[in-house]
């Protein structure tokens, strides 16, 4: 079946579910499962996390079932809703392992922000943890300013660790724009630290 044909369907069993037809929201789920599964575990690496988001995933869908408008064709729905879910699981996880003390160098945060870093290990005065604390600002505040494809793949990539070709099914991007589009944003946030150095910020 033509990928024009299994959208096709889906967006009649869509119609169906929307209406109240349960069978036809199972089909919807029978068809995406396995993929919606296969995306959760290449993202998480962990076969109960994946299992638990797929089946989160849709949970959500159903709940939200009426607010779909067909802009985009499901699967590509439901993909971008098993991504949220394992990022929410992968920033869960960090924050475990932070709490138990594991992660020993400067993070940055899900907006881009650099983390407070261990003070044993990075901070060793106040003067340092203050210019950390000023350089995740600026850092923050120039992750604000990207345009919101570049920011998505700067997040993505350099802050949750996908693979390429991870952002590539969840945002439906081609890998080369990716590739475009992270170097972009590195070029403007390496500019925002150069500034912020720039402007009578460097130590000693």
């Amino acid at each position: 079946m033509s990928d024009e044909a299994i959208k096709e369907e889906d967006r009649q069993m869509v119609d169906r579910a929307q209406g109240g037809d349960i069978s036809a929201f199972e089909a919807l789920v029978e068809a995406h499962r396995d993929k919606v599964y296969g995306l959760a575990l290449r993202m998480t690496r962990s076969e109960a996390d994946a299992a638990e988001i797929t089946q989160d995933t849709f949970l959500s869908a159903y709940q939200h079932l009426k607010e779909f408008r067909g802009d985009a064709a499901f699967g590509s729905w439901v993909h971008r809703i098993a991504a949220n879910n394992a990022l929410m699981r992968l920033r869960h996880r960090r924050v475990v392992q932070a709490a138990e003390g594991e992660l020993q160098g400067p993070e940055f945060t899900e907006r881009g922000s650099l983390s407070v870093y261990p003070t044993r290990d990075w901070s060793r005065d106040a003067e340092g943890r203050i210019l950390d604390a000023e350089l995740g600002h600026a850092i923050q505040e120039a992750t604000g300013r990207l345009p919101e494809g570049y920011r998505e793949v700067f997040l993505l990539k350099d802050v949750e660790g996908l693979s390429y070709e991870q952002i590539a099914e969840v945002t439906g991007n081609s890998i080369p724009a990716i590739k475009s589009r992270l170097h972009r944003a590195r070029l403007a946030l390496r500019e925002a630290i150069d500034r912020f150095y720039n402007q009578g910020h460097a130590s000693g």
